[in-house]
């Protein structure tokens, strides 16, 4: 018997279709019900209850109960990351599910990455800050300088919570559609929560898409400019 961690096991659990949409389906990083994730699977709420289970007895899933209702959700970060570049490989690679729809050019241009924004555009943002030295270290290992700390302060994102809380402030996840990193960690949600909160952007309702505004378009290139 090989020892180690089973990727075999790990594959099987995620390489059923209908858990695979139902994965997918919480990239958006909201809850969703059995209900919800039976319709993203195109199964029956009973079959869709068999697939939960098993995908919360691999660690991929955690449960939340609000009264009466349960609402599934990723474990954790970490999950999401792998799906991303799984997704990104089976890009890569041709794999793809079904032929290129009206929606297609926005997911790539920005969407919400379980919590941080992804796309060309959280692409163009890890790449304005690391030309500019607000960041140090490759684009797996990297941290703030202190121009990047004053920076992100001036922009109303409060550095020193973010490295209160237990998870990295800086974190790379590698885009699907890009192939290129883009920025997660507290300081990926902390930036998406701004440009939301800032009134830049807004989250597409019952999908993935992150819609800026022209005004917001305007403010992110000011923020985040391309660097030749």
């Amino acid at each position: 018997m090989k020892e180690g961690p089973d990727i075999a096991l790990l594959g099987s659990v995620i390489g059923d279709p209908a858990r695979a949409n139902m994965l997918i389906a919480l990239m958006s990083g909201k809850a969703l019900t059995a209900t919800e994730l039976a319709s993203e699977a195109g199964i029956t709420v009973q079959t869709a209850s068999s697939h939960l289970s098993k995908l919360e007895g691999a660690g991929l899933l955690q449960q939340r109960k609000q009264g009466r209702h349960r609402y599934f959700a990723l474990a954790d970060e970490d999950v999401a990351e792998v799906l991303e570049a799984l997704m990104g490989l089976a890009a890569s690679r041709g794999l793809m599910r079904t032929r290129t729809g009206p929606k297609d050019p926005a997911l790539r241009r920005a969407r919400v990455c379980y919590n941080h924004l992804a796309g060309d555009l959280g692409v163009q943002l890890f790449d304005s800050l690391q030309q500019r030295r607000l960041l140090t270290g490759t684009e797996t290992d990297f941290a703030l300088t202190d121009a990047g700390r004053d920076f992100l302060e001036d922009l109303g994102i409060d550095v020193e919570a973010l490295e209160r809380e237990r998870r990295p402030v800086c974190k790379s996840c590698l885009d699907w559609s890009e192939r290129r990193t883009h920025m997660a960690g507290a300081l990926g949600t902390a930036l998406l929560d701004r440009f939301i909160g800032l009134g830049w952007a807004e989250r597409v309702p019952k999908s993935r898409i992150i819609s800026f505004s022209p005004k917001g378009q305007k403010a992110f290139e000011t923020h985040f400019p391309t660097v030749n």
